[in-house]
């Protein structure tokens, strides 16, 4: 093996790892709205529906940082 197969060996893995660390950001998020979600509605079962649906466009907010992770890895990889 040469320097040059090694080092782009090392930089795939590298970038790989980076995403792993960013989408950690966005799992701890997703299970933050979720749990404030069924603290909610434990506390005002009446709002179960409107609750539900915030949440899901909060996910779908929180999501959107791990999918920006994943198009910048294949941006600059």
């Amino acid at each position: 093996m040469d320097a040059n197969t090694v080092l782009a060996e090392l930089e795939g893995n590298i970038a790989t790892v980076g995403y792993g660390l960013a989408a950690i950001g966005p799992a701890i998020g997703v299970g933050i709205v979720v749990g404030k979600t069924i603290e909610s509605v434990a506390r005002q079962p009446e709002l179960q529906g409107r609750l539900t649906v915030l949440m899901y466009i909060g996910i779908a907010f929180t999501e959107a940082l791990a999918f920006i992770g994943i198009a910048t890895y294949f941006i600059f990889v």
